[in-house]
């Protein structure tokens, strides 16, 4: 992405650091560092937390998800919830993902999430 080899690119020089001094802070080879600012090859996940570390950004921000340094904050609210109204098997469905099913509390707490919810906690 070239987003990403961009914001790379950007992190390391603005620290005025070669990619060889960069390479030896981080574990990662010289030449995979210049690959990945050439867009020449996709940034492992391990790496990309590597650089999110080390120059204290997010990696939404270096994957060009925002412009912000820092990241956005997220709400942690569901499309689903976001809605005014939710159809019963879409809640069904949002309820059956929030509990392990071999919880032996699994069938009482989705009926009770489904009663609070006004659906019915049979289906």
């Amino acid at each position: 992405m070239e987003a990403v080899s961009k914001r790379m690119t950007e992190l390391r020089e603005s620290l005025k650091l070669s990619q060889l001094k960069l390479s030896k802070l981080l574990g990662v080879s010289q030449s995979a560092i210049n690959r990945y600012e050439h867009n020449l090859a996709s940034v492992p996940d391990n790496v990309l937390l590597k650089y999110s570390d080390y120059f204290d950004v997010s990696a939404d921000y270096i994957l060009g998800r925002t412009d912000k340094p820092e990241g956005d904050v997220f709400k942690n609210e569901p499309e689903l919830l976001k809605r005014k109204t939710v159809r019963e098997d879409e809640w069904m469905d949002f309820v059956e993902a929030c509990f392990d099913p071999r919880s032996p509390m699994n069938k009482k707490l989705k009926a009770l999430v489904m009663n609070m919810a006004g659906g019915d906690p049979q289906k």
